[in-house]
């Protein structure tokens, strides 16, 4: 067993537990706001037992989702720009509850919630079929392009898992100003997703075939 693998995931996933906790409840001003419990269950309760999945399966695709240091300056921008959003997010959404706005009803919640979980799965799915996923924008020695499964529908089926869970988070609390702001998402991934195909197009043998395999990046018969 890999210990030092082990304290590093459940150390990233403790401190991510009591941030987004703060940046929920601590805007909101109560621990009543059941909106913020909700996100957190759909949130960690799947990311724990995806994490032991890979631990005990994949210690290397686990070891390559907990490095998120870039080493383009443009990824870089992109992974800042979306925690500013991320962080503003939740907090309009913890004020909203504090201070009244307006705010979706409990059935729209759980449907989001339920789109959340579908986005999980989504992921989780990736996850099988990429044994060269990566947090960071790279290509690893000895990879493959892969086009199978999903990634025969489209370039980047983890960028729309992505995409339903990041952009469920503030509905899932209850939040349309906070989902407004979060719409300043897309052309982040957008842009991410460009410089990431021009990295693949350059250093993976195999990807501008694949391109003309598969014609869409994200969401069938769009783009």
């Amino acid at each position: 067993m890999d210990a030092k693998l082990l304290l590093q995931g459940l150390g990233k996933y403790v401190l991510g537990l009591l941030l987004t906790g703060l940046l929920i409840f601590l805007p909101a001003g109560s621990l009543r706001f059941w909106n913020g419990w909700l996100l957190m269950a759909v949130l960690f309760i799947p990311m724990l037992l995806v994490g032991l999945a890979l631990f005990v399966k994949a210690p290397e695709l686990l070891r390559r989702r907990l490095n998120a240091k870039e080493r383009e300056r443009e990824q870089k921008d992109v992974l800042a720009w979306s925690g500013l959003l991320f962080v503003g997010a939740f907090v309009i959404a913890g004020l909203g509850y504090r201070f009244g706005w307006f705010m979706l009803p409990r059935w729209a919640c759980l449907i989001f919630a339920g789109v959340f979980l579908l986005g999980y799965a989504l992921y989780a799915e990736v996850l099988r079929e990429n044994e060269y996923l990566s947090r960071t924008v790279e290509v690893q020695a000895g990879q493959r392009v892969v086009e199978s499964g999903l990634y025969g529908v489209v370039r980047h089926p983890m960028y729309l898992a992505t995409l339903m869970l990041f952009l469920s988070m503030p509905l899932i609390l209850g939040s349309v100003y906070a989902f407004a702001l979060l719409l300043g998402y897309l052309p982040l991934i957008a842009a991410r997703i460009r410089g990431e195909e021009a990295l693949l197009e350059r250093e993976l043998k195999g990807y501008r075939a694949y391109k003309q395999k598969v014609r869409y990046r994200l969401i069938p018969g769009i783009w």
